[in-house]
């Protein structure tokens, strides 16, 4: 949630469509919709490799060791997953996905908004665990389709010994003459051309690409959190503090360079309530060119406020 980069969207003249600017009023209803998403395909993508470690270890056979993630018929698919690399991290990011996904839910944020606030802080673990995850080099692609394509055909393991041999063969061999070997194997010809393999497949490890796709985001999260960082460094001066009713509180503030529009909103952060939390608040008051002061409502509810 770049809020800081929002409100410059939404504020800026290049952004003159309401509707645009409607769309990006909605960013935290997207950022939920994203983190359900996620959490959706996540149950898809653990089931499906729950189902691949028992097949590994189920199924496990010498032909293509190169792919096989077992070491032996019978392994435990346990040990597949919590002694490699992608199945160890892959369980940590599980468990971090379901902390994040339970703590967001109304009835945590309402009754202790702080296990939200940390538990979801727990996104740049996420992140870390998700860049080392692929690079166990379990998934793998064949780099030698040109000797060895689909469906080739391999004098020495293709023919078993269940299927019946060609009707030449039964006939006696002719006298030998010998006559150079070709460079290459003749096709094999049955109805369609099928060319012969002329040597074993060969499989290497995907380069992760991983960080092509968070590193963006990732990098433009950190510029602002590192903006909000400095900018608050800038000392701010309360004023005043008035008693509403109904436990209401007006905090009245002063901070130099500081312009607002109507409608903007600050963020609020007190290391001696709450070391990483802030809360963002709508400016009941502004500062003027004749007054610098500027206030917020804070409605005493909740643990931090």
């Amino acid at each position: 949630m770049c809020r800081i980069l929002l409100a410059f969207l939404r504020g800026s003249q290049k952004v003159a469509s309401r509707k645009t600017r409607r769309l990006l009023d909605k960013s935290k209803t997207f950022h939920v919709t994203c983190g359900v998403t996620i959490c959706a395909f996540s149950v898809l993508h653990v089931a499906a490799h729950l189902v691949n470690v028992l097949n590994f270890s189920v199924n496990y056979t010498e032909e293509f060791l190169a792919l096989n993630a077992a070491n032996y018929r019978g392994e435990d698919p346990r040990k597949l997953l919590f002694t490699t690399v992608p199945g160890l991290t892959g369980v940590l990011m599980v468990l971090v996905l379901f902390l994040m996904c339970t703590a967001s839910t109304y009835a945590i944020r309402l009754s202790n908004y702080d296990i939200f606030w940390y538990t979801h802080n727990l996104f740049f673990v996420f992140y870390v665990l998700l860049l080392v995850h692929v690079s166990g080099g379990v998934l793998k692609y064949q780099i030698n389709l040109e000797e060895h394509p689909p469906g080739c055909f391999h004098p020495n393991t293709t023919l078993q010994d269940d299927i019946p041999a060609p009707g030449i063969l039964e006939e006696p061999f002719p006298e030998y003459t010998p006559e150079p070997s070709p460079a290459e194997p003749e096709p094999f010809v049955q109805n369609n051309v099928v060319r012969i393999c002329t040597e074993e497949p060969k499989f290497q490890s995907h380069f992760p690409e991983t960080w092509l796709w968070i590193s963006g985001p990732l990098c433009l999260y950190c510029a602002e959190r590192l903006y909000r960082y400095i900018r608050s460094y800038k000392p701010v001066t309360i004023t005043s503090v008035i008693s509403h009713p109904s436990n209401v509180l007006e905090l009245r503030m002063r901070k130099e360079n500081f312009k607002a529009r109507p409608g903007q909103y600050i963020i609020l952060h007190c290391p001696r309530v709450s070391a990483l939390e802030s809360h963002p608040f709508t400016l009941t008051m502004c500062p003027t060119d004749t007054k610098a002061t500027f206030g917020v409502h804070l409605k005493i509810v909740g643990d931090w406020t």
